[in-house]
């Protein structure tokens, strides 16, 4: 009824126009900041890691970063979201996509697909979809074409690995078969996102800054699928088990290795080189996300340190994973939580400082790079 009232449903005639179009705009600036409150205690609840980056980012490019996170999570849901039969979950992407593009104005209700979820959080996720949405709307047309266009790329990815691994099994595994396969996937669901985050950022935060742009814009994509190839290395048994394979087939034949059976302890010494090859390969696109971190204006504290943690953690992610072997591997190697703490305490008490800053830094194996110095 109150709704009904300022939009002119039950308006006498001696209303002030005036007053009423300021009682409108009041009422859905204090929705949209409901709606901003709602989706910060989303983005604690679905990821501690990346709300520790998003909290120290520059305000001036939080809420979209934030936002184009949470959207992307909600895609990731559905699509990995397996007790729901395929087609339905294509079509709930479809759907998700064409809303986010636009091109659906219906609300949508994911209430079913929340209904099972496991996570509490993931289950607000679905639920709150178009909550979600509604903030985009308070962004420049610019920034709304951006968060689109990554979004867009994302759920390609996720689409096209639901129809690549249909039917597949720890039984049947089915592998990528290229290594061009490989590169595009990593592009999709994260080299976008850095080519994103570049944007938003250079508008927002450092718009005048003279910098090499082509070899800006390389590395942010190289550090997005360097942080999306350590964890497919990361999670390589879980995903075996699920009956997927990211590592190309044309290596694993030359290899002479088979998806099933290839972390098997009899195959170990022929395993581990192809998977050191891997981490040497993420660990070369790393070096090209630190390259990119020091790019940014030394002033610029805020965001060096959200682009310097994930860095830092994917490379002592993959110095565990370079010291396991297959059986270690089964147990899924993460950085612990005390560790994330000492990255955070060591990039804070070395930031006003150039050469302590840089020694963060410290690969095991000197990475192969072709584009450019590293700082």
């Amino acid at each position: 009824m109150v709704f009904a009232a300022i939009t002119g449903g039950d308006r006498c005639p001696d209303c002030n126009p005036i007053l009423t179009f300021a009682v409108i705009q009041c009422f859905i600036l204090a929705m949209v900041d409901a709606n901003k409150a709602l989706l910060e205690d989303l983005l604690k609840a679905t990821s501690r890691s990346f709300y520790l980056t998003l909290r120290v980012l520059p305000a001036s490019v939080r809420p979209q970063i934030g936002l184009a996170y949470l959207l992307a999570r909600a895609t990731d849901t559905i699509a990995d979201t397996e007790i729901v039969p395929l087609a339905q979950r294509l079509e709930a992407l479809q759907k998700l996509r064409e809303r986010i593009l636009g091109r659906w104005a219906a609300p949508l209700n994911f209430g079913a697909l929340a209904e099972q979820q496991g996570s509490p959080a993931e289950k607000a996720l679905l639920q709150k979809t178009e909550e979600s949405l509604a903030v985009m709307q308070t962004f420049t047309a610019n920034d709304q074409k951006s968060i689109r266009e990554v979004l867009t790329t994302i759920v390609s990815g996720q689409e096209l690995d639901l129809r690549r691994f249909a039917g597949s099994s720890a039984e049947n595994v089915v592998p990528l078969a290229t290594a061009a396969e490989l590169d595009d996937y990593t592009y999709r669901v994260a080299g976008c996102v850095g080519e994103f985050w570049t944007k938003i950022c250079r508008t927002h935060v450092f718009p005048n800054a003279k910098l090499n742009e082509k070899q800006f814009i390389v590395d942010g994509i190289r550090f997005g699928k360097g942080l999306q190839l350590v964890n497919i290395l990361r999670d390589l048994p879980a995903d075996l088990k699920l009956g997927r394979c990211y590592l190309p087939s044309e290596r694993l034949d030359e290899a002479k290795l088979w998806p099933e059976t290839m972390l098997s302890p009899a195959n170990e010494r022929k395993f581990l080189p192809l998977f050191h090859y891997y981490l040497n390969q993420a660990e070369s696109h790393l070096a090209a996300g630190w390259r990119y971190t020091n790019t940014l204006p030394f002033g610029q504290f805020r965001l060096r340190l959200g682009c310097a943690w994930p860095v830092l953690i994917g490379l002592r992610t993959i110095e565990k994973l370079r010291a396991a072997g297959v059986i270690e591997l089964q147990q899924r190697i993460k950085v612990s939580r005390g560790e994330v703490w000492k990255i955070v305490f060591q990039s804070l008490v070395r930031s006003p400082w150039a050469p302590a800053w840089r020694r963060l830094y410290a690969p095991a194996v000197k990475a192969v790079d072709s584009g450019g110095e590293l700082a």
